[in-house]
């Protein structure tokens, strides 16, 4: 049994609990950080001592925190050679366009752009440092354009843990207040991922008690 620490509204934690679904382990989630706390903790610190989420117990084994790095155990320990190949050049493969989605897509939107649009409130928000952002966010996506051009899934034709850690950013990019950049492929890799039982369940979740109003 999977035990979680995260709050459903955080973006980690919601690649984490993508993976889980698509693996369909079973799992219990406590409620952590943002309104919830419970981060600051002694028992907390003794999980993580980074104090942030999501952070996963594995049974009895010690505690797992960074989403990448629990991802990877994940899909090491339950995941189908197609989801993360044993081979270490196809393994390769993926894991570059999941640690770009992480490194170029996520960290260029989550706070540059969604917490600029959703996290700010309306009289306080900077459209030229948003529209700057976005420019910045959609250069990279152009990459993931091209490659979707050619490929079903960002890694190839597979679905793999790369289209974890790249998709789960798509739901917010897409349901935000912006003007987005025509990048039609991008557009139909999101609604391919739309309609997977595990990607509506856990990322396609409101961010209400994230708003600032």
């Amino acid at each position: 049994m999977l035990t979680i620490w995260g709050r459903r509204t955080s973006s980690n934690v919601q690649a984490l609990m993508w993976c889980v679904g698509e693996l369909n382990l079973a799992h219990i989630r406590h409620d952590a950080g943002h309104r919830y706390g419970g981060l600051d903790t002694p028992e907390f610190g003794r999980l993580n001592p980074n104090r942030t989420i999501p952070v996963l117990k594995d049974g009895t084994n010690p505690p797992i925190w960074e989403t990448g790095a629990i991802l990877r155990y994940l899909a090491t320990r339950y995941g189908k050679d197609s989801f993360w190949p044993s081979d270490p050049v196809r393994r390769a493969r993926v894991d570059q366009w999941a640690e770009w989605a992480k490194l170029n897509v996520a960290q260029a939107f989550t706070a540059p752009v969604f917490w600029r649009v959703v996290r700010t409130a309306p009289q306080d928000r900077d459209p030229a440092a948003i529209a700057r952002a976005l420019a910045e966010l959609e250069a990279k996506l152009a990459l993931a354009e091209a490659q979707l051009s050619r490929h079903a899934h960002i890694a190839g034709d597979a679905f793999t843990l790369a289209d974890i850690q790249l998709g789960h950013i798509l739901y917010r990019y897409y349901d935000i207040g912006i003007t987005r950049a025509p990048l039609p492929h991008l557009h139909l890799y999101y609604q391919r991922l739309s309609a997977r039982p595990a990607f509506r369940q856990h990322v396609m979740v409101p961010y209400d008690e994230l708003r600032v109003t």
